[in-house]
């Protein structure tokens, strides 16, 4: 296999909402009430929902832009590349990274939905998110069903009313939901209580993969406001590891069987250490905690239920049969700061090496096509879903770095407490 015959799948892409998202998608008695886009004082687009106003935050929409414009300033729309937030033009740019699929995450809603968890008017808030998902799953994924895999956002604060919209979304065609990698931190009960039993049993029902997205929690880890951000940023998939260790000992997996969840962004290289110590723990303390896990260790739990996603992991990839073959998915991440567009397929091929090419093809689509219950090839052949035959298709568009006039990044003793502020907000990862 050469890199122009890879078929590229990302499950983890972000869409920035387009102002008129929520147009026409609401009852009557809501539509003045819709989430809208206002401008701050310093000029940037927020968006707005009852008192609520948040920011599209720079580093959530830097594709294209040259780094020392990166920052955590809200942006306009006129400073994003096109492809942030327009359908059509996120095709393309995908077509120019050689990338055939995409799963998109939310942007202002927040990762999980947090946003319209905290409204005071729930039955606004429950209405926004089924126009959300409406919105995602005709409009955005709808709009080229061989190239996006649907995403919807769960109703947070009632499991009983998430069950009611995954049938209801699943029905419409979304086999993924994303939700909370520590609930807790949002204030909401547990993994280690049968609360979102109903949630679950309904996702394990219809198909529909819980994708738990690194920052979903509305926290990450640092050591201290004086470290640099890069401590921050590189400490983000610890917060999967929380998440594993929380998931394998909760019992959710003996009781829901059949459920399936995907640690979105959150790496694979830790993940035979963790499992080998869970199993180690499990296996010296169980007497005395009075664990039951059904007969299996935590390593067996995790490959049963969980799915891997990485974005660039050589060490994962060495370890690709502790971490689990055939449950390791691609990301690209655009267009996030971390992300490798418009070079995905050469910074993925680099860590490919040596890799046969029926686990190349599991890592880069037929996993995710699979967890997903998504067939691009329905509507799209083969030879034309390649890297090669997509750059074909975008020779037109524009892949190279140009400035998108945002102010420039200036040195400061410590960006980390704001950076952590965003993050308790929702407003970064």
């Amino acid at each position: 296999m050469d890199i122009e015959d890879l078929i590229l799948i990302s499950v983890d892409d972000h869409v920035i909402e387009p102002p008129d998202m929520f147009d026409g998608r609401l009852p009557q008695r809501y539509q003045d009430r819709a989430p809208h886009i206002v401008k701050g004082p310093d000029g940037g687009d927020l968006w707005a929902f009852e008192d609520i106003v948040t920011p599209n935050v720079g580093l959530n929409a830097v594709a294209g832009c040259p780094p020392d414009e990166y920052g955590l300033d809200p942006t306009q729309y006129a400073q994003m590349r096109p492809g942030c937030y327009d359908v059509r033009e996120r095709v393309r740019d995908m077509s120019a990274g050689g990338v055939l699929g995409g799963l998109n995450f939310p942007t202002f809603p927040q990762f999980c939905g947090q946003l319209f968890m905290r409204a005071k008017d729930s039955d606004l808030a429950l209405a926004c998110v089924r126009a959300y998902n409406d919105w995602h799953i005709e409009s955005w994924a709808g709009a080229y069903p061989d190239r996006f895999i649907a995403l919807s956002l769960p109703v947070l604060w009632d499991p009983q009313l998430a069950a009611d919209e995954v049938r209801r979304v699943a029905a419409k065609g979304c086999h993924a939901v994303t939700f909370s990698e520590n609930p807790a931190k949002l204030g909401l009960p547990s993994f280690h209580t049968p609360h979102w039993d109903p949630f679950f049993q309904a996702c394990a029902e219809a198909g529909v993969v819980v994708c738990m997205h690194i920052g979903s929690s509305s926290s990450m880890l640092t050591t201290s406001v004086e470290a640099p951000p890069e401590v921050m940023i590189s400490l983000t998939p610890v917060n999967s590891m929380l998440a594993v260790t929380d998931l394998v000992f909760s019992g959710i997996f003996t009781r829901i069987p059949t459920l399936q969840m995907a640690l979105s962004e959150g790496g694979t290289g830790w993940m035979p250490y963790i499992l080998e110590r869970a199993d180690y723990v499990y296996q010296h303390h169980r007497a005395w905690t009075f664990t039951d896990l059904g007969g299996r260790l935590p390593s067996q739990v995790f490959h049963d239920h969980i799915w891997s996603c990485f974005i660039d992991d050589p060490v994962g990839v060495k370890l690709r049969d502790d971490v689990g073959i055939d449950k390791m998915m691609w990301e690209m991440d655009y267009p996030h700061s971390d992300s490798t567009w418009p070079h995905g397929p050469e910074a993925l091929w680099k860590t490919l090496g040596g890799v046969p090419d029926d686990e190349i093809n599991k890592i880069t689509h037929r996993n995710a096509m699979r967890a997903f219950s998504w067939d691009p090839f329905a509507t799209r052949s083969a030879d034309r879903a390649t890297v090669a035959a997509l750059r074909a298709e975008a020779t037109d568009v524009d892949i190279s770095v140009k400035s998108m006039g945002r102010r420039k990044a200036e040195a400061s003793g410590s960006l980390t407490a704001t950076l952590a502020a965003a993050v308790s907000q929702g407003r970064e990862r």
